[in-house]
């Protein structure tokens, strides 16, 4: 590349069919040897499909990328050049068969929740047992994890995670209140105290999320609205004095799909039942409104505080 000044820049391009986020430090090592016998150079990796975990890595690495969906960050100092643009979120090419690149369903989810949950070095049989799946489904929610670079294995293979907080987020990728849960919408008369109050009180099955349960660890604002995982909405709402509505509502119900949103919940100095941190952090990453703004903020309450809650 030439600019009108005259200043050169060379993009030296490594074109790969298939990139997973494991491959970034070979392919970094790899760029760095050949800029290093050009200068003014800058690496790129090409592919036909680059998914955004692997975009990530690849942008803190320093690297460019472009993909053939359309997924393009150029970024060169010298001569000035900036390029991003939006592709696919999904491989468009990908064929039949077992499907890779997912943390959806209930088995990826009680092992995501084990591994934020606990901060340990996990053999494959504890963390079997510790999160009730089975050993095939475990293996291939490890196996796609490992590709992705989110866990290692040390010498004797346990897991172990790094960065618990990149999982999270990988996670609220195939994760979200709505999306996995029937979700019904009401309004408490008499305001979010009074329910909290009354939620206390009861015996239902239910744990709070969202703003309400984050303002345990991180108060963000006053609660305008509150996200519940019920066992049985009806019932939840005629001990709570809810009216269903569609519009205008301040209480959102969820019968939840995977009932590892009530595993390792908490409950308060005011006896209410609250859901453990990262359950309240993916579903107030994937919520609406200000809920992935409170999220951030809760995220940095648990950086901050992982001793408390990571054990």
């Amino acid at each position: 590349m030439t600019a009108p000044g005259g200043t050169t820049a060379t993009l030296v391009l490594e074109v790969k069919r298939l990139v997973q986020s494991r491959d970034v430090p070979h392919l970094l090592e790899r760029l760095e040897t050949l800029m290093g016998k050009l200068p003014d150079s800058h690496g790129v990796v090409v592919a036909r499909y680059l998914s955004e975990p692997v975009r990530r890595r690849l942008s803190d690495a320093g690297l460019s990328y472009v993909d053939a969906t359309g997924n393009v960050r150029i970024n060169v100092s010298h001569p000035g050049l900036y390029i991003a643009d939006r592709g696919a979120d999904r491989d468009p090419w990908r064929g039949p068969g077992r499907p890779r690149g997912t943390l959806k369903g209930a088995p990826a989810a009680r092992i995501v929740r084990a591994l934020i949950d606990a901060d340990r070095a996990w053999p494959i049989r504890t963390l079997i047992d510790f999160a009730g799946v089975s050993t095939g489904s475990t293996y291939r929610v490890i196996e796609y994890l490992e590709s992705e670079g989110l866990i290692v294995r040390d010498d004797a293979g346990a897991v172990i995670v790094p960065d618990w907080v990149s999982v999270l987020r990988r996670w609220s990728i195939d994760y979200g209140f709505v999306g996995n849960s029937l979700v019904t919408r009401w309004i408490a008369p008499r305001g979010l105290p009074d329910l909290v109050r009354r939620a206390s009180a009861s015996s239902v099955t239910y744990v709070f999320t969202g703003t309400v349960a984050a303002a345990e660890w991180a108060p963000y604002a006053p609660a305008r609205s509150a996200m519940i995982y019920v066992a049985d909405a009806e019932q939840a709402a005629m001990l709570w004095g809810l009216r269903r509505t569609d519009a205008g509502a301040n209480v959102m119900l969820a019968e939840p799909q995977i009932d590892v949103v009530f595993t390792r919940h908490l409950v308060t100095a005011s006896q209410l039942s609250i859901a453990a941190p990262a359950q309240v952090a993916v579903d107030l990453m994937t919520g609406p409104g200000r809920a992935p703004s409170e999220a951030e903020e809760l995220i940095e309450w648990m950086k901050r505080n992982e001793a408390s809650w990571r054990r």
